[in-house]
């Protein structure tokens, strides 16, 4: 969510990805004179600054001036510049031009789809274009820092902020991790210290304190850190925002005695409200320590959501009061389990850190582990999954089990989950899972067998389970989002009708955009996890046994080396990657963000980390703040010194994310490119 205004304009206004607005004033001070020009078009930006170079309107980067608009409808002596760097600098149009501080050069005004008018300071040459010796991951939407400076923290540093459950065990978490970190980077920044007093205080400034963490809640956020002043300040419009801002600051620290970046002001949101990482905890245990690392590696990244995939058919770990039996029968061991306690400090764990906690129960296939405890309710469990050729497959993978919606008992069942879960998690989204219903497992079942005898079909058998659950997921206040597969798979699917766009959120996974094309273009909104991009398990082969697919004679193409999603996905082809690809602008905007996702058929918490740390980081930027650059090129390339810093310091707050280059190739910058920049 964009804040509601910018205190402070360092990119154009935008007219659409790749212009910039029409209709805009552009004046430039000189000594005490003005120079208006009308741009009359919408322009690319590099054709933006070819015309301005040609006027010979030369601005200088890194100024940051607030302009307000005081209601003088003549224009330009109603007008009043402030630059936050310099707090002296106020001065309105109509009179003598006060220069304590370097003047801006050139300014801007717009007109809103409503008419009205607002001043915007304005630099050509923003920061995408200049090379900062320090660096926040993700990148934030605008960072200007005119004269790169440090400036030390006082003995007495300290952060304030108003009182808040969440914010407050945040604020001393990082004024923690100010004081003690003392991160050592891996290319010293060459920045002189300020002559100024050591920074004092990080005010913090919330205006909406009661603002829950929930989809679309607003994580926008100002940071100001000036050169000549010992209190640096955030603002923002919620708790969760002020988190953003606290994890930028942070970032900008280094050294012992540490010190930070001075003489700098950012302003930043996200594009996208969704910003995920699944991580499946059934097929392999996690113990709570590594979901706790791993939630706040995501903070630390600014990702908001922690998609639990809880059970599947291979274990059920979630011990639940009102079902018992399925944990203590369907887990690996009672050492294998998450218990309500355990639950509860996940959930508050990611409230502290601004990470929502979303559940998913997958159902009605993937759920052999519920049998031991009812095997009257579960069809083909714990038979062998592969018993001829791919199409009499009882399960999409060794591990059986489906619930059958024909069984009444099935439903008491699930209410009492459902009724539980809804307890256990407080956030509004509830996944339901819907994916892989496989024809073989449900006709293996007598009850079914007979349904089909009498004209019934296996879709309609989905659509009974859809319509016994659904209305009860939306009693609960819940907002049901489930797995493509529900109305695009090519077998068993639902009509779309019974699941309304309006309380239904479908999550896609195969197809890659054209998957994501369809579900918007039916009225979605879509969450994207497209295994040809996010899937973070691909690459490692196939965890079957006797698989004669690896006994080859030399010289065999190995394919993808047995994966079917492999090969790997590397953190490039993450970052480079357009969630909102083929789409219209109206379809584009159904889309929430994405998830990347960790299945654990062959991880487990010994690899936890560098499987999916850095390349989450790479998906973290871009549902940020985008992949490309202000010239609208994909920035990939600048990413990688970039990144290779973020890992670094990753790493020295205990998470354990794998390299993406040799050493030699950071400390030799642009000799590891394959093409030479320099």
């Amino acid at each position: 969510m964009e804040p509601d205004s910018l205190p402070n304009a360092v990119t154009l206004l935008r007219h659409n990805n790749r212009h910039y607005q029409a209709a805009i004033t552009t004046i430039r001070l000189n000594h005490h004179c003005l120079h208006h020009r009308r741009i009359p078009s919408p322009l690319p930006l590099a054709q933006l600054k070819k015309f301005l170079v040609r006027q010979h309107w030369f601005p200088v980067i890194g100024q940051i001036w607030h302009v307000t608009w005081r209601g003088n409808t003549n224009g330009v002596a109603a007008m009043t510049v402030f630059n936050p760097l310099c707090p002296m600098m106020n001065f309105g149009f109509g009179g003598l031009l006060h220069r304590t501080c370097q003047k801006p050069n050139l300014l801007l005004q717009s007109r809103d789809k409503q008419g009205k008018k607002e001043w915007l300071g304005f630099q050509i040459g923003l920061l995408g274009t200049v090379k900062s010796p320090i660096n926040i991951w993700p990148k934030p939407r605008t960072f200007v820092w005119g004269t790169p400076q440090a400036i030390l923290f006082s003995p007495s540093f300290t952060i304030t902020s108003p009182s808040h459950p969440y914010l407050t065990p945040a604020v001393n978490r990082y004024l923690r991790q100010i004081q003690i970190a003392h991160y050592n980077p891996l290319v010293v920044p060459p920045i002189n210290f300020t002559t100024s007093l050591p920074l004092q205080t990080l005010t913090i400034t919330v205006t909406d304190l009661a603002a829950t963490l929930s989809h679309g809640v607003n994580e926008s956020y100002t940071l100001t850190i000036p050169s000549n002043s010992t209190t640096a300040s955030i603002t923002a419009k919620t708790p969760w925002g002020a988190m953003r801002g606290l994890e930028s600051f942070s970032q900008l620290v280094w050294g012992n005695p540490a010190r930070v970046a001075a003489g700098l002001a950012i302003t930043d949101w996200p594009i996208f409200e969704h910003r995920g990482v699944l991580l499946d905890t059934s097929r392999n245990y996690y113990g709570v320590e590594d979901l706790l690392r791993l939630i706040g590696a995501m903070s630390a990244n600014k990702l908001n959501v922690f998609h639990w995939h809880i059970t599947d058919s291979h274990s059920f770990p979630l011990v639940l009061k009102s079902e018992p039996e399925l944990a203590g029968k369907g887990s690996y061991g009672s050492d294998m389990q998450y218990s309500t306690e355990d639950v509860k400090r996940i959930v508050e764990f990611g409230l502290e850190h601004g990470v929502r906690v979303i559940p998913e129960l997958d159902m009605p296939g993937h759920t052999g582990s519920w049998a031991d405890a009812y095997p009257d309710i579960v069809t083909c469990a714990n038979m062998f999954w592969l018993p001829g050729a791919w199409e009499d497959r009882l399960a999409a993978e060794p591990g059986t089990g489906h619930l059958n919606p024909l069984i009444p008992k099935t439903y008491d069942v699930l209410k009492n989950v459902f009724t539980e879960l809804a307890t256990l998690f407080p956030d509004t989204f509830f996944h339901g899972g819907a994916d892989e219903v496989v024809p073989g497992c449900w006709k293996a079942d007598a009850t079914i067998q007979k349904y089909l005898a009498n004209n019934g079909t296996l879709s309609q058998v989905l659509e009974i389970f859809v319509n016994s659950t659904y209305p009860y997921i939306l009693s609960l206040n819940r907002t049901a989002v489930y797995w493509e597969d529900v109305i695009l798979d090519g077998e068993i699917k639902v009509n779309p009708s019974i699941l309304p766009p309006e309380t239904t959120i479908m999550q896609t996974w195969n197809g890659g955009p054209n998957n994501t094309k369809r579900l918007v273009s039916a009225g979605y909104r879509t969450i994207v996890s497209s295994a040809d991009y996010y899937y973070l398990d691909c690459g490692h082969g196939d965890f079957t046994g006797n698989n004669s697919i690896y006994d080859q004679p030399p010289g065999t193409d190995q394919g993808n080396g047995g994966s079917w999603c492999g090969p790997f996905k590397t953190w490039q082809l993450i970052y480079n990657y357009d969630i909102t690809y083929g789409l219209t602008e109206t379809e584009a905007k159904l889309v929430l963000g994405g998830e990347v996702a960790l299945w654990s058929e062959q991880a487990d918490p010994t690899v936890l980390d560098s499987r999916i740390w850095p390349r989450a980081s790479a998906m973290a930027e871009v549902l940020w703040s985008g992949n490309r650059d202000e010239n609208g090129m994909k920035r990939s390339g600048e990413a990688t010194d970039r990144l290779n810093e973020w890992i670094n310091r990753m790493v020295s707050r205990g998470v354990k994310a794998e390299p993406i280059q040799p050493l030699w190739c950071i400390r030799n910058p642009g000799m590891c490119n394959t093409a030479n920049t320099a």
